[in-house]
């Protein structure tokens, strides 16, 4: 089976945006905080892509959250080490999150 989301290609990342879609949308929010400071941490930078942002306007599940949807950004822009790395620690601070 071919996976069609860019995100599901590496399963700990897969788990950690299921984890971030059911969860509740404060939760979200400072996740998505959290996933942009630790992807400039590692030096991930936006590159500007204006007609791909015309292109996929409201037709992800988090694109109707703004932070979400530049977080996602992030992690798309990120390699695949880090974006691994990024996802291990999204999991740990949603688990954190959860409990408080």
């Amino acid at each position: 089976m071919e996976n069609k989301r860019w995100y599901d290609k590496e399963p700990t990342l897969s788990l950690a945006v299921s984890l971030i879609k059911n969860s509740k949308d404060e939760i979200q929010i400072r996740c998505a905080e959290f996933i942009k400071s630790k992807a400039q941490d590692y030096g991930v930078v936006l590159s500007s892509n204006l007609l791909g942002a015309f292109n996929y306007v409201l037709n992800r599940w988090y694109d109707s959250n703004g932070p979400l949807s530049e977080a996602f950004d992030y992690l798309k822009e990120a390699d695949d080490e880090t974006r691994k790395q990024i996802a291990i620690e999204i999991i740990a601070f949603l688990e954190k999150s959860e409990v408080v």
